[in-house]
């Protein structure tokens, strides 16, 4: 629905392959044919910066990243890192999402863990450890109104 990309209902193709052109070149990501590879002929990791590419280009207010790193190699993980901290830094809100404790705690400013579906726990990184965490993810812990341990 981009102006840039069609004209009177008819998809502009070659912008659509400039537009990808440069999305492949600022975000490295490797593909065998350029902006006409098909997305899943692409590594795990090469496909994950793709997403990463066109999610983050569209300059939203926030980013929510659901598990954005699982199963790539330590190079995807820590591009995709970088480019999460670096739209942070940008002044966007990113949230998020994910199951390595670890990740949450290497690129979080603030740290909310819910059990079944409540927010039990609400942390700052530098605060806190991944055994504390994991005690309010089981839901053998949980915060008073006040903010502090029930």
């Amino acid at each position: 629905d981009e102006p840039r990309f069609q004209k009177a209902g008819f998809i502009n193709q070659g912008a659509v392959r400039e537009y990808a052109e440069e999305l492949i070149e600022q975000y490295d990501v490797r593909s065998g044919q350029g902006p006409i590879t098909i997305a899943r002929s692409m590594s795990g990791g090469n496909q994950q910066k793709a997403i990463i590419a066109r999610e983050l280009d569209r300059e939203k207010p926030l980013v929510v990243a659901v598990q954005p790193t699982r199963g790539l190699d330590v190079g995807a993980i820590e591009y995709i890192h970088g480019q999460l901290v670096a739209e942070r830094d940008k002044g966007r809100a990113v949230l998020l999402a994910s199951l390595e404790l670890d990740e949450v705690m290497n690129l979080s400013d603030r740290i909310l863990v819910m059990y079944e579906g409540e927010i039990v726990g609400e942390f700052d990184p530098k605060q806190t450890n991944v055994q504390e965490l994991g005690l309010y993810m089981a839901g053998a812990k949980r915060m008073e109104e006040g903010g502090r341990p029930a």
